[in-house]
């Protein structure tokens, strides 16, 4: 069945994040199953539509800092996609986890143009990452050709070569795989790393939900989002695919 993830209510009411995303039932319904250790208990101010729209994007970069390198307040971080839903939380988790500088790089410039507004300090087309100086941590949700280039752009052009540079592979929008010049391994200090379901341990996302879902109570993120019956799904499915609003579903 369609959705891997949801907010969902137990018959007391109480509200839960789960996450079923290699079973058969889905999240997609008026009723599925879950099980415990899959999901979190959810702050009791916790706004169903606002952590169902906001949870799965903000994740990706809440865990990534967390659990995936040693962030440090006062970094320096370029974002690739940064005109997704994904890449705009991740522009407002780094700035909640105290980057000094946000770079925010993407393909479109008229949503390039909105995300000062979300906290980017610059930003870059993709043809544009040469410029990008001496960044300390880059989170890529593009991954393919554009990675590939990026990756030897924003390498070529930095000042001090020695200087720690961790790449993180969270999405991989343009492409699977890419290529990884050696000379980028050989002649800087580079690491890349990847961040989800897997490299993170699932104890590690269920202790963070709670306090991703309370930042996003408090108003810490702007998420577009849309609600739709989910007695629409089929017309909306096809009216909203590749909309730039989050979608989610009212039983």
């Amino acid at each position: 069945m369609p959705g891997i993830d949801a907010v969902v209510r137990d018959a007391k009411g109480k509200l839960y994040y789960a996450l079923l995303d290699d079973t058969i039932y889905g999240t997609m319904a008026q009723r599925t199953v879950i099980e415990k250790d899959r999901s979190v208990a959810l702050p009791k101010d916790a706004d169903p539509i606002a952590v169902a729209a906001t949870m799965n994007p903000a994740m990706s970069s809440w865990v990534a800092l967390r659990h995936r390198i040693s962030f440090k307040r006062g970094s320096s971080v370029l974002i690739l996609g940064a005109t997704g839903n994904a890449g705009r939380a991740a522009i407002q988790v780094a700035k909640r986890f105290g980057a000094k500088h946000v770079i925010a790089a993407g393909r479109n410039v008229e949503r390039l143009s909105e995300l000062a507004a979300l906290g980017a300090d610059r930003v870059l087309t993709l043809d544009q990452l040469c410029t990008a100086g001496d960044v300390d941590v880059v989170i890529d949700y593009l991954w393919g050709q554009p990675s590939a280039k990026g990756i030897v752009d924003v390498l070529t052009h930095r000042r001090d070569r020695g200087k720690d540079l961790v790449w993180i592979e969270v999405g991989s929008m343009a492409g699977s795989s890419t290529e990884i010049a050696s000379a980028a391994l050989r002649s800087t200090r580079l690491q890349i790393v990847g961040s989800g379901v897997g490299s993170v341990p699932g104890h590690d996302f269920r202790k963070e939900v709670p306090k991703i879902a309370q930042a996003i109570t408090a108003g810490a993120f702007d998420i577009r989002t849309r609600t739709i019956p989910l007695s629409d799904v089929t017309t909306a499915w096809t009216e909203t695919l590749g909309a730039d609003q989050r979608i989610v579903f009212l039983p």
